[in-house]
């Protein structure tokens, strides 16, 4: 894979779709619970699957996951797993499923904790504030951490499913917490100028 792809980290390719959260998204920092919520829902659902299968069903999550509302998401039963593993909109796996259920009452229970899901992220950071990599090709890029690791054990340990280290770092990369845009990319300096560092 080339390190630049049209200017931009060569991961996303030509792909319109990739493109545009690449541009957009990938490595701005979220500091809404809302969006940190979907980014969760997202990320713990592409465990083991290719980003872009995720991002093509991102409605299908929307509508699927009352529009990433997490307590309505907690709320949920096994009525509505069932009926979610016919909806054609999402990966149909009954233990994701599942866990992103498990997964949104572990996030309240966090920001009743901390006040926010964005604190608690921040709490794994030096400093409390995002990591900015400086690296020039995409085989530099960790696809773990220490911080992904601290917050994937204790995510572990406060029940969260389908959160290991590398689902953690992308969270992280994604979400901007860590902003791994290579050296060259002409997205570097937009999400930069978000990032309070």
């Amino acid at each position: 894979m080339e390190d630049l792809v049209n200017r931009r980290c060569g991961w996303a390719g030509t792909d319109d779709l990739y493109v545009k959260y690449h541009d957009e998204e990938w490595g701005k920092l979220v500091t809404d619970d809302k969006t940190l919520f979907e980014f969760l829902v997202l990320e713990s659902a592409q465990a083991g699957l290719a980003w872009i299968t995720i991002l093509r069903k991102r409605e299908g999550y929307k509508k699927a996951f009352y529009n990433f509302d997490v307590e309505k998401v907690a709320a949920m039963t096994s009525d509505d797993i069932d009926r979610l593993m016919l909806f054609d909109g999402i990966v149909r796996n009954r233990l994701k499923i599942a866990s992103t259920i498990t997964n949104a009452r572990c996030f309240i229970a966090i920001q009743k904790e901390f006040g926010s899901f964005y604190n608690y992220t921040l709490s794994f950071f030096p400093e409390q504030k995002p990591i900015v990599n400086n690296f020039k090709s995409l085989k530099e890029i960790p696809v773990t951490t220490p911080e992904s690791d601290a917050m994937s054990k204790d995510m572990k340990k406060r029940g969260f499913k389908f959160f290991g280290s590398t689902i953690c770092y992308a969270h992280m990369q994604a979400t901007g917490f860590v902003n791994d845009h290579l050296v060259g990319c002409l997205c570097r300096k937009k999400t930069l100028a978000d990032c309070p560092v």
